[in-house]
């Protein structure tokens, strides 16, 4: 078509989950079946993100310093679910089985990726502990390498507060695989099947 079209089209199948096709779609529906729709979604996008930021907490999104989730009194306090990511926790919200508290770590540890400590959202969990009173640490991070990794590391870290007890989300998920997309029976079964470590 022209340099315009190609354009979108290149960001629209830069999102996660859109291939060629679906990019293709969506383009032109906004182009031409709702020019409103347009508009409208580029402003939903700019008030998002100008009114959107992490949780000074846990690191879910939230238009305050705080999420309704911390701040939420019926939440259990003294349990914190390590997640990856935001739609991690937003599948589990979904599936209604998790009262307690999250920490989003915003990725995992990968060397090879160039995923180093640093990089993550530890430094603010770690506060959280000395601050609060947690003894219980839940991962419910990919049943991988890296999530397995993430999750090794982050016992060494805590190591320093020996009545928190760590645990994993249990059978449900299968190997290599993330909470995302799992439906909410399968995340049930994953909580209540959770292990302590050792």
């Amino acid at each position: 078509m022209n340099n315009s079209y190609d354009t979108l089209l290149s960001h629209l199948r830069k999102l996660p989950g859109l291939g060629y096709r679906s990019a293709e779609r969506i383009a032109i529906h906004l182009l031409t079946d709702k020019v409103q729709s347009g508009k409208d979604l580029i402003q939903a996008i700019e008030d998002a993100q100008m009114k959107l930021s992490p949780c000074e907490d846990c690191g879910n999104l939230c238009e305050g310093d705080l999420c309704e989730i911390c701040l939420n009194p019926s939440r259990i306090k003294c349990a914190i679910c390590i997640v990856e990511n935001v739609l991690d926790l937003m599948a589990i919200e979904r599936s209604g089985t998790w009262n307690g508290l999250y920490h989003v770590l915003s990725g995992k540890l990968s060397p090879i990726h160039g995923v180093l400590p640093e990089h993550l959202n530890f430094k603010s969990l770690v506060s959280r502990i000395e601050h609060g009173a947690v003894d219980e640490v839940i991962f419910a991070l990919s049943n991988d390498i890296e999530g397995n990794a993430t999750c090794h590391y982050i016992q060494d870290l805590l190591s320093d507060f020996p009545n928190i007890r760590f645990s994993q989300v249990g059978f449900g998920l299968p190997s290599g695989g993330g909470v995302t997309f799992a439906d909410s029976s399968t995340l049930k079964s994953a909580f209540d099947g959770r292990r302590v470590y050792d």
